[in-house]
């Protein structure tokens, strides 16, 4: 036998698709923490969608493929007049909800954004619903909504347990692809063959390269890229409820799987035993436990492993505020991710250089007492060199304990340690954070903060009182649950 020959054995599908769609499609959730915490999330990541509305360095990418399309059942973008295929609109939904790095996040292995998901939930849904009424039928509930997102975030956050794609230089929105077209695909009223082929194309895709996240080729793709990834899980549903067949051994297959093209580098940096080689790690099955212990971003448009010094940096505030030309240095005490990730020095050349930059982000909550989205436009930063001049006395340095209890399951702290000293020998406090606002453990001090942040944002497009509407139906559990998506979504058209 020529061992050149490829064998044609059509293996089943491999076992980590099989094991996300039966849990898409057949895993009950129960847990009234599961859904209580979707609702804020829901609330959260709209007004993030809504906020960016204000950048039109967003707004821009905003609208049909196609000037004046029109589209029957088209889908609504938030904030917007759109009504939009379900693929676009899950785009500008994603990218909206992105653009200011302010909704919810999830850390571990690897990072992200869980919430990236629901332009892919709320464009189908939407579109779906519209369209069943049309013909007579039944539209989606807002608790189907709720469900999907309670499915997408566990999907997305315990393949970034154990599993780095960003050591091995893949972008985590890979991730969003995966769970947008598990969703997707159920939402369409796909069966478990049609899931699993859907999921497997999710996986041939590949990954984006980080290169838009870091220092010198940082940019504004990061705040799209989200929105095209959910775009595509859209995308891929359709096709696979066409009838395209999947490919099995999507991550398996040897020299042209996954796992061998694009994971292997893996085995050398984590030191994997032989039989775990250029496999992913499940440290448990899927269920409701990343919704319930989603980070949200409460204070501060600002990459999450930075929130922590943030706070630190305003509590800082009213001691430094009047001596800023007499800083000699600056230490960020921080853990090991945050290291890798956003401390740059040297020119910052965009906004979204600006708020993946662990240096700016504390200078300026330690000068303004405060950070917002304009903080990090061109403008501002030339208005204010004072900004640049304490980055370049700034220290960062980390602390193991940080970066062990960041990995900590039963922690997940995003610590962070500010401390400023003056050119009179004198210094401040060391001021230490280690759990953010937005972190499970301070859920019920965050809550309150959400809803405020929740009510501003709906300000920003919205007379009063269709602001006091929306609130009004969202933090009624119940309510929200039996509203169908369409009359939903009309709350939400200019």
């Amino acid at each position: 036998m020529n061992t050149n020959t490829a064998l044609t054995f059509r293996p089943d599908y491999d076992e980590v698709i099989q094991d996300i769609a039966d849990y898409v499609l057949t895993y009950r959730i129960d847990s009234e923490e599961a859904f209580t915490t979707a609702r804020h999330c829901l609330m959260d990541s709209l007004g993030c969608g809504l906020l960016a509305l204000r950048f039109p360095e967003c707004t821009k990418h905003l609208g049909p493929m196609v000037p004046g399309t029109m589209v029957p059942n088209g889908a609504r973008v938030p904030g917007t007049d759109l009504r939009l295929d379900p693929v676009k609109a899950a785009w500008d939904i994603g990218c909206c909800v992105r653009w200011l790095d302010f909704n919810d996040t999830w850390l571990a292995a690897e990072w992200g954004h869980p919430s990236d998901n629901l332009g892919a939930i709320l464009a189908v849904t939407d579109y779906l619903s519209q369209k069943h009424l049309a013909q007579g039928g039944k539209p989606f509930t807002m608790q189907q909504v709720l469900d999907a997102m309670i499915r997408a975030h566990e999907i997305q956050g315990v393949l970034a347990l154990q599993n780095s794609f960003n050591r091995v230089g893949l972008d985590h929105v890979l991730l969003v692809r995966v769970a947008s077209t598990a969703v997707a695909t159920m939402l369409n009223g796909g069966n478990r063959e049609q899931v699993m082929a859907a999921l497997s194309h999710a996986w041939v895709d590949g990954g984006a390269l980080r290169t838009y996240r870091h220092a010198p080729n940082a940019g504004s793709r990061k705040s799209w890229a989200a929105g095209d990834a959910s775009s595509r899980g859209v995308r891929l549903a359709d096709i696979t409820l066409r009838g395209e067949m999947g490919i099995p051994g999507a991550l398996t297959a040897e020299q042209w799987g996954f796992y061998d093209v694009l994971f292997s580098k893996t085995v050398a940096d984590q030191k994997l035993k032989p039989e775990d080689e250029r496999r992913f790690r499940f440290p448990q099955r899927y269920g409701s436990y990343v919704m319930e212990n989603i980070l949200f971003k409460l204070s501060f448009p600002a990459e999450f492993h930075a929130q922590t010094a943030c706070e630190a940096a305003v509590i800082l505030h009213p001691l430094v505020k009047h001596r800023l030309d007499q800083i000699e240095r600056i230490i960020i005490t921080t853990h090991e991710s945050a290291i890798r990730i956003i401390s740059k020095a040297g020119p910052l050349a965009n906004p979204a250089d600006r708020d993946h930059c662990l240096q700016y982000m504390t200078a300026v909550s330690m000068i303004f007492g405060d950070l917002q989205a304009e903080y990090y436009e061109d403008g501002f930063h030339r208005a204010h060199p004072e900004i640049n001049r304490l980055r370049e006395k700034t220290e960062v340095v980390e602390e193991p304990r940080y970066s062990a209890d960041y990995l900590d399951p039963a922690k997940r702290s995003i610590a962070n340690a500010v401390q400023v000293f003056f050119t009179d020998g004198t210094a401040t406090e060391k001021v230490e954070v280690e759990y953010p606002v937005g972190h499970r453990r301070r859920r019920g001090e965050g809550m309150p903060l959400l809803e405020q942040k929740f009510l501003a944002n709906l300000a920003t497009r919205f007379p009063e009182q269709r602001c006091a509407e929306i609130l009004a139906l969202c933090k009624e559990q119940k309510a929200l649950e039996v509203t169908p998506v369409n009359e939903f979504m009309a709350l939400f058209v200019i």
